[in-house]
């Protein structure tokens, strides 16, 4: 069959794609060889939230008296919480399977694999091979886990975050490796179910490519909830023979045995690149990713790649717009290029972060003259009344000009907060602008507003 468009891949950054294209009228199809809404809704995004939110209900219920409420037997159900969020992520793929059928997107199961002349093969379950063709397709396929070489994942005792959201029984302890979003992520979910978290990191502060004020704060909050934090410390090996696991932990101060009944690898993702027809069609890659200039064009017309296979950041919304911009410039519509410097990052563990922009050291690395301003939500009072004074809003400014150059926030709901940051300096917003704009009292979010105060020493409730 001929398509205008062909999407290989349905994850956030292919189903969003092929919706725009089909509303720009382009007869579309997208190819997926597992579930409609890929790894983020099935396995990403979603559940893990899902299974997160079920972590601070349970968080909620044992500390209730602190809000002077009562009761008794609190208790969970872990297979439950699983089952819940397995729940969640099914309803979710059945309503990008309802926008497909809505959008006359033709869904296509099996594995795709791109050829030469604009045309790729489509093996399905049984094994049957059906060749199709476009005037364009674009490459979603997104990523996967990342296996170490001295940390190979066996889906039992050595697991990736698939595993991690459906585990058969809660295990009593767990190692988990890397404290990226997913790694402190699931510390967070483990810790707060009853289990034994240990978070170890290579470089010197979790969450590290955080402001640094935000990682100490976070370790701090971390610790706190009885969570293990070991820094600048890698996993050499690990020992899976007997019913726990032994992973001897390189430190600064020597090596270290740790003994789990799990280990959580969360040291960042590979691709989906690998028999795809990439090296059939002449497409070029690099470092394991596929290079495309700012309209995600490849080095061969016709073909296309965006979200996590490209060099830019490995997030969903991210893919998303990547694949709208990609449409609207096949379209000939003016679209703007994205701008990578203003991409929000969130972590979803309680404490929340959410980022834009530079950290302090990358703008004072940059050669800025810098305004920094930090408001404590312990000085807010909604955060008080919410039982959630843990945190801050950061904020930084170029002194010259007042460009609004970073934002960073940890604490409760911080992720629906960071959007104003994200659209102010879109706008090329000031920082006394930011001042004059009244916000509501009481909200989390007129933390954003006193912090800025604080930057231009106007802060009134400090």
């Amino acid at each position: 069959m001929k398509y205008d468009i062909i999407v290989l891949g349905s994850g956030p950054g292919g189903y969003v794609t092929a919706i725009r294209a089909s509303q720009l009228g382009f007869k579309t199809a997208v190819v997926e060889k597992e579930s409609l809404g890929g790894v983020c809704l099935n396995w990403g995004c979603i559940p893990t939230k899902a299974l997160l939110k079920s972590a601070q209900v349970f968080e909620y219920l044992k500390h209730v008296d602190e809000y002077g409420l009562k009761a008794e037997a609190i208790d969970k159900d872990f297979t439950a919480v699983v089952q819940r969020s397995r729940n969640v992520a099914d309803g979710m793929s059945k309503g990008v399977q309802f926008l497909m059928k809505k959008n006359k997107i033709d869904v296509i199961e099996g594995f795709g694999k791109v050829k030469p002349g604009k045309k790729l093969d489509v093996t399905a379950a049984d094994g049957t091979v059906n060749e199709y063709s476009a005037d364009h397709i674009i490459i979603a396929t997104g990523a996967r886990s990342r296996e170490l070489p001295n940390l190979p994942q066996d889906g039992k005792k050595v697991i990736g975050y698939r595993e991690a959201m459906t585990l058969p029984e809660q295990p009593k302890s767990m190692i988990v490796v890397g404290s990226g979003a997913i790694g402190v992520e699931f510390a967070y979910f483990y810790n707060s179910m009853g289990t034994d978290v240990t978070i170890v990191e290579y470089m010197p502060n979790i969450v590290p490519v955080e402001d640094k004020d935000i990682s100490k704060q976070m370790e701090r909050s971390f610790k706190k909830s009885g969570i293990k934090v070991m820094t600048n410390s890698s996993v050499e090996s690990v020992d899976t023979s007997g019913d726990t696991i032994k992973a001897t932990v390189k430190t600064s101060k020597g090596e270290k045995v740790l003994e789990a009944d799990v280990v959580l690898s969360a040291v960042g993702i590979k691709t989906n690149i690998e028999n795809i027809g990439l090296e059939d069609v002449g497409i070029i890659t690099d470092r394991d990713k596929i290079l495309v200039n700012d309209w995600y064009q490849t080095n061969m017309p016709g073909y296309y790649a965006i979200g996590d296979v490209t060099p830019g950041p490995a997030l969903a919304h991210v893919a998303s717009a990547e694949g709208i911009t990609c449409v609207e410039k096949i379209a000939g519509l003016h679209t703007e290029s994205i701008d990578y410097g203003n991409i929000p990052g969130c972590t979803y563990a309680s404490p929340e972060i959410a980022s834009v922009g530079l950290t302090e050291d990358k703008a004072k690395e940059q050669g800025y003259s810098i305004k920094v301003g930090k408001f404590p939500f312990s000085a807010s009072g909604k955060a008080k009344a919410a039982g959630t004074p843990d945190g801050f809003v950061k904020v930084i400014f170029d002194e010259k000009y007042g460009e609004w150059l970073g934002c960073h926030m940890i604490g409760a709901g911080v992720t629906d907060m960071i959007a104003e940051a994200v659209v102010a300096r879109k706008l090329e917003t000031t920082g006394h602008e930011i001042l004059k704009a009244i916000h509501p009292h009481p909200t989390m979010s007129e933390a954003v507003m006193e912090a800025v105060a604080d930057a231009y020493d106007e802060v009134i409730h400090l």
